[in-house]
């Protein structure tokens, strides 16, 4: 399904994105992974590159890379991103910048960095990460929330300009998994969170992997503009 295809994966080292790139790879994809710090994945179709995704410089560099290494690109997974529980009240406005620059911008300066060697790929693919945090309208994630709703905005508006260049752009709200980025949430927040889905129980990576692979298939060149929320919300 993904065989042979090659794959750009920001914030690859670690937590979903490292799940991810083992199991694209597992699939025969050739991968790219950028994150700010070092990656432990070995795997011979496999390379990673450090590189902060809110620094214009570095995406350029890293797409020079890109380019230069798999000889195009084919898809593109926008999944690097930092969370802060907050109440507005508390939060400082380095700390909004903070979240906004990584989670919204940093999407924004490597999708438009990519768009150019996407559109040459047969099968063109952009999977970008928001979360059932903006539904919600959670208590403590207004930051957050308002940076995944513009990475929502911002996919929907994207699918319609890419569309006649046969690139798709859709995007996933994962429901809560044991990653880094939830560490610091306390767990009845969290449990409170899970409560409020149709299916009350934690999701794992490998239930992202299996909407990435949807999204990615050539067969689902008319799926794109969406935003795909896991578990449920009742």
């Amino acid at each position: 399904m993904t065989e042979s295809r090659r794959i750009l994966i920001t914030g690859a080292s670690r937590g979903l994105g490292r799940a991810l790139a083992d199991h694209l790879l597992s699939q025969g994809a050739r991968v790219v992974g950028c994150s700010r710090g070092k990656s432990a994945v070995a795997h011979e179709n496999y390379v990673h590159f450090q590189a902060d995704v809110t620094e214009a410089s570095d995406v350029r560099r890293l797409l020079v890379e890109v380019r230069g290494r798999l000889g195009g690109l084919d898809a593109l997974i926008n999944n690097a991103g930092v969370g802060r529980m907050l109440p507005v009240a508390l939060t400082p406005l380095e700390t909004a910048k903070g979240v906004m620059e990584t989670n919204f911008l940093g999407t924004f300066l490597v999708t438009h960095g990519a768009i150019r060697l996407l559109c040459k790929s047969p099968a063109g693919r952009i999977v970008n990460f928001s979360s059932v945090a903006v539904p919600l309208r959670l208590a403590g994630e207004a930051v957050y929330a308002a940076a995944k709703a513009a990475v929502e905005s911002f996919t929907r508006v994207l699918a319609k300009e890419l569309g006649p260049m046969g690139i798709t752009c859709n995007a996933i709200g994962p429901s809560p998994i044991r990653t880094d980025l939830l560490r610091n949430v306390p767990e009845e927040k969290l449990q409170a969170l899970i409560d409020q889905q149709a299916i009350r129980h934690w999701a794992e990576p490998r239930d992202v992997a299996n909407v990435v692979d949807f999204f990615l298939r050539p067969e689902s060149r008319m799926v794109t503009g969406q935003v795909l929320y896991l578990g449920g919300l009742s």
